[in-house]
């Protein structure tokens, strides 16, 4: 079982690599198509939107412009929110994200946590559970130790 400070520690990376990563050039590269705004009809939540509905007051650990991570800790479980700016910066998140971690994706937002507390806040954040690599259609393997 994954402890919460090796959670932490990976959504953190998670969140800096995506806060880092470039973005559009203009030349083609891979971002161009998907840096457009959510679709119309998605709600674009806050963290603290978010946090609300499954009853937390957020620790907010990332505060950028493109990107927003708060910590939670209820009844649920402990889970990361993060809200994005844009869908190419969800996009970048999505590719940075740990593979072999669970997390729940909606619209501009994504949760990050074990796949118990994952299936609890699914129930009022609704949004897609993620439990392998979206890049691949097989599952990746753990790395060794975890």
């Amino acid at each position: 079982m994954t402890t919460f400070p090796r959670t932490a520690a990976l959504a953190v990376t998670a969140v800096l690599c995506a806060a880092c990563s470039p973005g559009p050039s203009g030349d083609g590269g891979p971002y161009v198509a998907a840096d457009q705004a959510a679709p119309a009809n998605a709600e674009a939540l806050t963290v603290e939107q978010l946090a609300a509905k499954v009853g937390c007051e957020p620790r907010i650990q990332v505060d950028a412009t493109d990107i927003r991570t708060g910590h939670c800790k209820t009844s649920d479980g402990e889970f990361f929110l993060s809200t994005f700016s844009t869908q190419a910066g969800k996009d970048a998140w999505m590719d940075t994200a740990p593979e072999y971690n669970p997390h729940l994706v909606g619209p501009l937002w994504t949760a990050l946590s074990d796949r118990k507390v994952l299936d609890r806040i699914k129930e009022r954040l609704g949004g897609d559970l993620h439990l392998k690599d979206h890049r691949t259609h097989t599952p990746m393997a753990s790395p060794a130790g975890y």
